[in-house]
């Protein structure tokens, strides 16, 4: 039993280095009487689609609708219709499907890579039919999925990239330049207050080099207008709320700075782990992860996260159950996908935020060196 104790996260500890920028911001859009839209976000939207080399961006409520406004969008533009199949990986949050299903489309599960627990590329071509019309590809737990065969897949079926970017802002593509959220033909971003970046709430975005769909996305997220008292889509309302937009565009500068925090973490992790009974995610030495999570995976989770909690660890499961076996989607389909459920059967998360010290995740380290997974018996 250690009287040490290692936080998961928390967000006081994250956001404190950057509490005078916040307050600055919140008192700047308190004093501006601009509480929707308005300059605050206009400057974010031009912040962030810089920050990732996109041509466009528009603000949205959530990360969630920043995925459902992309598929609505292409609906309305006549590159997909209900029933229509998007590519997804099998082992995803639930938010990367919901975003599928809300618009009649069909999502298609794919199994990850094991040991990069992304949408593994080299199998992707078996979920193509004839109704396929996108790849949802998700940069999860912080780390790049694009590569030259995702893309040649994509331009030889004539489908869209889709990137569900919740995970993974500033983290690079194979070149070592292009940046996540401007990888595929449109990129959803989260900002929930856990991400590297986050707001104080709810907030989220769409990045895209596209006009045509930027401006679907920005009307059909602001009741379906294009302009004010005129209804070209039946929309939903969907803005990014101008005092989270300010308190975004404080982190957005740090971005690269914040990710190197976690990629330290990380890499002690992998330096330092060594027991037999605990696989470590695939390192990457550069920004093709930024580390939102770091991964393990154990045969024995409940004695592995029970056996941390006792030395003062805390852990997290992302994620326990595969999206596709969750009550509400259990009935509907049923994908021959066991990578993606002994995923969700052994991953445990790692403390790798700011409130991590590098000696930190060292104690860390040898904590789990100790580990002695319990004896199964067979008889």
């Amino acid at each position: 039993m250690s009287d040490r104790h290692y936080t998961f996260l928390d967000l006081a500890t994250v956001n404190r280095p950057f509490a005078d920028a916040i307050n600055e911001a919140a008192a700047r859009v308190i004093a501006s009487g601009r509480y929707i839209g308005g300059p605050e976000v206009a400057a974010f939207e031009r912040q962030l689609a810089e920050s990732c080399g996109s041509k466009f961006c528009v603000g949205t409520g959530n990360g969630l609708d920043a995925l459902r406004l992309i598929m609505r969008a292409y609906i309305e533009l006549g590159h997909m219709k209900p029933g229509d199949e998007v590519i997804i990986p099998a082992n995803t949050y639930i938010a990367s499907v919901l975003a599928v299903t809300d618009n009649g489309l069909i999502p298609v599960f794919a199994e990850p890579d094991p040991r990069t627990m992304n949408l593994d590329t080299a199998r992707i071509g078996q979920y193509l039919s004839p109704r396929t019309k996108a790849v949802m590809t998700v940069h999860l737990y912080g780390r790049t999925c694009y590569d030259d065969r995702l893309q040649a897949f994509a331009d030889a079926n004539n489908l869209k990239i889709i990137e569900d970017n919740a995970q993974a802002i500033g983290a690079t593509a194979p070149d070592g330049i292009s940046r996540t959220g401007a990888l595929g033909d449109a990129a959803a971003f989260s900002f929930y207050p856990t991400k590297n970046i986050g707001a104080l709430g709810d907030a989220g975005a769409v990045t895209t080099d596209d006009s045509d769909l930027a401006d679907a996305v920005r009307a059909i997220a602001n009741y379906g207008s294009d302009r004010q008292y005129h209804n070209i889509y039946c929309g939903l309302n969907s803005r990014l709320d101008p005092l989270q937009a300010a308190i975004i565009r404080a982190k957005i500068p740090h971005i690269d700075s914040e990710n190197l925090l976690r990629r330290n973490i990380a890499a002690v992790y992998e330096n330092e782990i060594a027991n037999p009974a605990v696989t470590k995610p695939l390192f990457a030495d550069d920004f093709s992860s930024v580390w939102h999570q770091y991964v393990v995976q154990v045969d024995d989770r409940e004695s592995f996260v029970a056996y941390l909690a006792e030395n003062g660890v805390e852990t997290a499961v992302h994620y326990p159950l595969a999206p596709f076996d969750q009550p509400c989607y259990s009935d509907k389909y049923n994908p021959d996908c066991p990578i993606a459920r002994r995923l969700a059967s052994r991953v445990v998360s790692l403390p790798v935020s700011r409130c991590t010290s590098p000696d930190d995740a060292s104690e860390i380290a040898a904590i789990i060196n100790s580990y002695n997974p319990p004896v199964k018996n067979d008889r």
